[in-house]
C-alpha cells in the first residue's frame, strides 16, 4: 500500500478552581444640587476605599484601584417633550482583587447594603503562572491525543509507520475559521447578590486546547 495521508484533531480540557475574584463596584448618586451630590458621593465613596485597603493590609485583597471622581450633568425630557431642571450625576469607580474568597463574601454582603452602592460583578480567574502552566500542559495533551488517534487510523489500514508532517491550532489546517484556537480559557462571570450570609464561589474555569495535525503513514 502507497503512504497515506492522515489528518486528525486532538482535544484535551481541565477544569481548575478559581484562585483569584476581581470585584467592581460603584458609588454613584444624582440630584438636582451639584455641590450636594459631589459632596455625599465623596463621602460615601471614603469608607469603600477605606474597606478596601484593610482588606488589603490584612492580607485578602492583593491588588485594587478606584478612578477619580466622574460627575456629568444632563437636562432629561419629560414624557411630553418638554426639557426638565438639570440633574447632576457623581460616581466613583472601584476594582479590587480577592485572594480570601470568604472575606470577599463577607465583604460583598456588608459593603452592599450601603447607599449608591452597587457590586458590578465577579470575575473569577487563575493567576498568569498558573495559567500559563495550565495551557502549556493542555495543548501538550491535545497533541498526544492527535497522535494517538493518527496511530489507530494507521493501525486499522494495516500500516505501522507514521510520522508527522504538520501540526497547527484548530481552523489553520482545515481553514474552518479560529472559533477554536487553542488553548483558552473560559471565564466565570456573575454579579454577586446581597444579603447576610452570603457566600461567594465562582465556578471551576475550563482551560480547553484543540489542535489540528496531518501524519503520513506507511
Amino acid at each position: 500500500m502507497s503512504e497515506v495521508v492522515i489528518t486528525v484533531r486532538g482535544e484535551h480540557e481541565v477544569r481548575i478552581a478559581p484562585e483569584r475574584a476581581i470585584v467592581t463596584l460603584s458609588v454613584a448618586l444624582d440630584g438636582p444640587d451639584r455641590e450636594a451630590v459631589v459632596a455625599r458621593t465623596v463621602a460615601l465613596a471614603e469608607p469603600v476605599r477605606e474597606g478596601i485597603a484593610a482588606q488589603e493590609e490584612a492580607g485578602a485583597v492583593e491588588t485594587w484601584s478606584s478612578r477619580r471622581l466622574a460627575v456629568r450633568s444632563e437636562r432629561p425630557w419629560s414624557n411630553d417633550g418638554t426639557r426638565l431642571a438639570l440633574v447632576h450625576h457623581a460616581s466613583v469607580d472601584f476594582t479590587a482583587t480577592f485572594v480570601d474568597f470568604s472575606a470577599l463574601s463577607a465583604w460583598v454582603a456588608e459593603v452592599s447594603t450601603g447607599d449608591g452602592i452597587a457590586v458590578n460583578g465577579t470575575d473569577w480567574i487563575l493567576t498568569p503562572e498558573t495559567r500559563a502552566r495550565v495551557e502549556q500542559e493542555v495543548a501538550s495533551e491535545a497533541v498526544r491525543t492527535a497522535v494517538t488517534r493518527a496511530g489507530a487510523y494507521a493501525a486499522a489500514l494495516g500500516l505501522t509507520k507514521v510520522e508527522p508532517i504538520e501540526i497547527a491550532d484548530a481552523g489553520l489546517i482545515t481553514d474552518r475559521g479560529a472559533a477554536d484556537m487553542a488553548p483558552k480559557a473560559m471565564r466565570a462571570f456573575a454579579a454577586p447578590p446581597s444579603g447576610a450570609g452570603l457566600e461567594l464561589q465562582g465556578d471551576d474555569i475550563t482551560v480547553s486546547a484543540t489542535v489540528e495535525a496531518r501524519f503520513v503513514a506507511a
